[in-house]
């Protein structure tokens, strides 16, 4: 499974890359707005730039319009930045109008707001390269979010589909290890919760004593 930051905060990209375990960045208009950027120019350049730092790896630029025109205008903007630009669409009927455009006229795209597998596999039919199930607003309403990943992923297995299971709305590291196990093909995350999975108290508890006893041979 692949790790994307879901982020627009550049030294958390930056530290994620020199840890070497990360394959791409979402964003949402949310994320640009905790960082302070606004204005068409500006998030147009913050996401040029996002794009340069992550090798290759792909970057999702979210729409915020909600017809078909405006979703086309504001992806082929986003798709002429860079390469690695992927156009995170909602999952609304306009969305899988502008999924199919995009599929054909050859534009990566994420379908955002999946809550159900007719939901994933509209989408997946209508050209979306990933669809993001969104496991932790699911659990918010007293559902399983992991049970869709599963019953998402075995659905694209049984039917060939080549569409990637993006995990998320991921909480804790615990979504991360499970969305591994049930067959999700990335998980996206904020940085402390990749984090969390590098502290174990016995690791700690380990390297003081090996510490303590390398003093002893000096």
């Amino acid at each position: 499974m692949r790790f994307f930051i879901d982020t627009a905060n550049l030294e958390q990209i930056a530290e994620a890359m020199e840890m070497g375990i990360i394959d791409g960045v979402t964003t949402n208009p949310s994320l640009m707005a905790k960082e302070g950027i606004s204005g068409e120019a500006n998030i147009l350049n913050h996401y040029k730039t996002i794009a340069g730092m992550v090798d290759g790896g792909d970057v999702s630029a979210e729409v915020i319009s909600t017809d078909f025109e405006g979703m086309i205008k504001e992806g082929e903007q986003f798709a002429a930045l860079a390469d690695n630009i992927v156009i995170k669409i909602p999952m609304i009927k306009e969305g899988l109008k502008a999924l199919n455009y995009f599929a054909m006229n050859g534009i990566k795209t994420n379908c955002t707001l999946i809550f159900s597998t007719g939901q994933a596999l509209l989408a997946a039919n209508a050209g979306a390269d990933y669809v993001s199930p969104f496991i932790g607003r699911v659990d918010d309403t007293g559902w399983d979010g992991m049970a869709l990943i599963q019953d998402i992923a075995d659905m694209f297995k049984v039917q060939d589909i080549m569409t990637e299971v993006l995990a998320a709305s991921i909480r804790n590291p615990l979504h991360i290890i499970q969305s591994a196990q049930l067959g999700a093909d990335v998980a996206t995350c904020p940085l402390k919760s990749i984090e969390a999975l590098l502290y174990h108290p016995l690791t700690d508890k380990g390297l003081a004593k090996f510490l303590a006893d390398a003093e002893k041979l000096k």
